[in-house]
């Protein structure tokens, strides 16, 4: 079982592994160093709603390249906000809230992108998975973002036993020492992709094996 007296070796453990997990989206840490950009990372979470990540990518690079603000955003028609993110999943959707999204900073926060989470959360499109993540990355403020991939491992693991993400969230931020709240994400999310897969993990790849309960595992490689 994983918890509370041996998490901080289980993380150090995969964060010692992680040079070994592949990672052909995020391998050099381009994305993540521009990310840092707080109305980019603001959108390119919202872009990436039920996207693969490549393709979420793509389009944020496209979007960005001829509306790289908030002012430049809103004065683009919406039909070309869909035509630079196409294919993105709900692209049409997602092109709407894109532009009443930079309509709100502007009108309400100056055109910049708050840097608190209920000012985050009544944005549109905005849960708190995506403010997390802003808070995180574009703010280096403490928050805790759990996606799927953090979702099914902390439960596979037998650290909570939750039924979303969101109330994971809240028992990690009850239970997990602070100085992991920030980084949590980026390890998991990778380890999620490359080793502890969704179906079939690669069980007999990962460092903290002996460790896992594998809770509701039922094949393993």
């Amino acid at each position: 079982m994983i918890d509370e007296r041996n998490i901080d070796g289980v993380l150090s453990a995969l964060r010692r592994d992680r040079p070994n997990w592949k990672d052909p989206v995020h391998g050099d840490g381009t994305e993540r160093r521009r990310e840092r950009d707080p109305f980019r990372t603001l959108i390119g979470c919202v872009l990436s709603l039920r996207t693969k990540d490549e393709t979420t990518e793509g389009a944020a690079e496209r979007l960005f390249a001829i509306a790289p603000s908030p002012e430049a955003m809103v004065r683009l028609r919406t039909a070309a906000i869909e035509k630079a993110i196409y294919p993105v999943g709900f692209y049409r959707n997602k092109a709407r809230t894109v532009r009443e999204i930079a309509r709100i900073l502007i009108e309400r926060h100056g055109g910049r992108v708050p840097d608190r989470m209920k000012e985050l959360l009544a944005l549109p499109g905005v849960g708190r998975k995506t403010a997390n993540l802003v808070l995180i990355r574009a703010h280096d403020k403490a928050g805790i973002c759990v996606d799927v991939h953090v979702h099914r491992i902390v439960n596979r693991w037998g650290y909570v036993a939750t039924r979303s993400p969101d109330e994971t969230e809240a028992a990690l931020r009850a239970k997990l020492p602070r100085r992991h709240w920030k980084t949590l994400n980026g390890l998991l999310i990778v380890f999620g992709r490359q080793v502890c897969k969704p179906v079939s993990p690669f069980c007999s790849l990962c460092v903290v094996e002996a460790l896992c309960p594998r809770i509701g595992v039922t094949r393993s490689r």
